[in-house]
């Protein structure tokens, strides 16, 4: 099972929306994060439904059993003429396989391409340099997290049971590498607010691999 933890993730706004198959028909992910997606289907959804959500990536399944979590009709009718579309948030439930780990390396490819296009380049290869290190054996050395945060210039290091992510900074995993979080460190202070959010993406699924 995944966490039920219902604290607000960051979500990575998709520029072109990703085919999927939901209710065993054909929709389109417009937003995607670690703990849900929003998706664009015919038809309306009920708050509290399950239903599974399958897409590919790289070549692979990727599939979650979902939870309604709200739903509003967008346009009536739609495209086919005859039924409403829906954008409905999904909550993840339950993943298939290694789902999970796929996911979290389509976000962390997304992630390094948005900062790279944002010119924010030392940002990208670090989303991409460290997330291809979470959940290897440094998990089984230390538990917790650190939260690091941006004030007046400097950075404050602070041990935490919480993983919440801070608005002034991040929170990751305690067993990262010190090397890359000195990196990840310089990437945000370098970052604008969009770039920030996005290296909270990065802090977030170092944070899940910790949970598991």
């Amino acid at each position: 099972m995944l966490p039920e933890d219902r604290r607000q993730f960051q979500r990575l706004n998709l520029t072109k929306p990703i085919l999927a198959i939901a209710r065993d028909a054909s929709a389109l992910i417009l937003d995607l994060g670690i703990t849900g997606a929003l998706i664009e289907h015919y038809g309306t959804a009920n708050p509290g439904e399950r239903l599974r959500l399958a897409f590919r990536w790289k070549g692979d399944d990727i599939e979650f059993d979902c939870e309604v979590a709200h739903s509003v009709v967008v346009r009536a009718p739609a495209g086919d003429g005859e039924h409403v579309a829906s954008h409905t948030g999904l909550r993840f439930m339950k993943a298939t396989g290694n789902s999970s780990e796929l996911l979290k390396d389509l976000i962390a490819t997304f992630v390094g391409h948005v900062l790279a296009a944002q010119k924010a380049n030392a940002a990208g290869a670090v989303a991409d340099n460290l997330l291809e290190q979470l959940g290897h054996a440094r998990r089984t050395r230390t538990t917790g997290y650190v939260t690091y945060r941006l004030k007046d210039g400097t950075w404050w290091r602070i041990p935490t049971q919480s993983p919440v992510q801070p608005k002034d900074g991040f929170t990751i995993a305690a067993y990262e590498d010190e090397e890359e979080v000195q990196m990840l460190c310089s990437s945000y202070a370098a970052a604008d607010d969009e770039g920030r959010r996005l290296i909270r993406m990065v802090a977030e699924l170092s944070v899940m691999s910790a949970k598991k």
